[in-house]
C-alpha cells in the first residue's frame, strides 16, 4: 500500500473461510511484524469466527526498507488512518475493528482520541499491553529486569539505522549511532529528529495516548495485565476508564507482556477480543 508521502507500508490479508463484511486490523509492536505469532494467532481465530483480518507492516517492518528517512513510531496515527482508508475505498466492509499490540496498542488509543473524525464503519478497538505513558513504559525497559528484551530491541533498531545509513549518508553518520546505549538515546538521535519532535522526552509527551483516552467515542477496551514488566503505573489508565463510559480497562494479575497463554494454544486476549467485539455487533 502506497502512502499520501510517497512511502510506502505493507499489509498482510487473511481472509474467513465465508465472505464477511467485518474485518480487523492488527498492529504489531515495537520491532515486530505481521507475521510475528501474536498477529498470527490474533488473525485466525478471527478467520475462524467469520472476521478477516488485514495485519499491518508497519514503514521498514515487512523485510524491506522503507522509502524515506523517516519509519515508524509509536504515535504515526496518520499512518493507520491511511490503512483505514484503503480499507474503506475497498467497498467490502461494513464494519471495521482495530486491535493493537503493545506500540500498535498505544497507537489504536491515539488515534481513535486525537478528535478526527472516525468513519462510521470503525465500531470498536482492542489494545493489548498497551503503553499509555511512553516515557514511564521506557523507565521499565530500563530496568536491569528488562535488559535482555531492551538490548533485543536496540539491535534490531541499530541494524535498521544502519540500512539509513547506507540511503540517507548526509543525516547519519557512523559517530552518531555508536553514541547509542540505550532505547532513550535512539529516540534521542533518530526517532524525534526524524518525525519533527525537539528530542525523546517530547516525542513520549506528545505521542503517549493517555491524554487522549477521554475524548474516544467508540467501545475500547484496553487489555493490560498487572505483571507486564514494560508497563508503568501510568500505563493503567482506571480514571479514565471511569470518566469514559466506552473506554474499558481489564486489569488481569497475570497475562505479561502480549501473553495472556490459555489452553488450546489459544489465548486469553485472542478470546477475550472476539467476544468484545461480538458485544458490539
Amino acid at each position: 500500500m502506497y502512502l499520501p508521502d510517497g512511502d510506502f507500508m505493507d499489509l498482510d490479508w487473511s481472509y474467513a473461510n465465508n465472505p464477511t463484511r467485518m474485518v480487523a486490523i492488527l498492529l504489531h509492536g515495537l520491532e515486530g511484524n505481521a507475521q510475528r505469532p501474536y498477529i498470527t494467532g490474533a488473525a485466525n481465530y478471527l478467520n475462524a469466527s467469520g472476521i478477516d483480518a488485514c495485519a499491518v507492516n508497519f514503514r521498514g517492518c515487512s523485510g524491506t526498507t522503507n522509502l524515506l528517512f523517516k519509519s515508524y513510531h509509536s504515535g504515526a496515527t496518520e499512518d493507520l488512518e491511511s490503512v483505514v482508508n484503503h480499507i474503506l475505498q475497498k467497498d467490502t466492509y461494513n464494519q471495521i475493528f482495530i486491535k493493537g499490540f503493545s506500540l500498535g496498542g498505544n497507537m489504536a488509543l491515539k488515534y481513535l482520541g486525537e478528535g478526527r473524525d472516525i468513519p462510521k464503519e470503525i465500531k470498536g478497538a482492542v489494545a493489548i499491553s498497551a503503553p499509555c505513558h511512553l516515557h514511564s513504559s521506557l523507565e521499565q525497559l530500563l530496568k536491569p529486569k528488562n535488559r535482555l528484551y531492551a538490548n533485543r530491541f536496540k539491535k534490531r533498531l541499530i541494524e535498521k539505522l544502519q540500512e539509513k545509513k547506507l540511503l540517507f549518508p548526509k543525516s547519519l553518520s557512523d559517530t552518531d549511532i555508536a553514541q547509542i546505549k540505550t532505547l532513550k538515546d535512539f529516540d534521542d538521535l533518530y526517532t524525534s529528529k526524524a518525525h519533527g519532535f525537539l528530542d525523546a522526552l517530547d516525542y513520549y509527551e506528545q505521542c503517549s495516548s493517555l491524554q487522549f483516552l477521554k475524548s474516544i467515542n467508540i467501545p475500547t477496551l484496553i487489555l493490560n495485565a498487572k505483571n507486564d514488566s514494560f508497563l508503568g503505573l501510568q500505563c493503567f489508565p482506571y480514571e479514565e476508564a471511569q470518566q469514559n463510559e466506552v473506554l474499558f480497562l481489564e486489569s488481569p494479575n497475570y497475562g505479561g507482556h502480549v501473553g495472556f497463554y490459555d489452553s488450546k494454544n489459544i489465548t486469553y486476549s485472542e478470546k477475550r477480543t472476539l467476544n468484545f467485539i461480538e458485544e458490539q455487533l
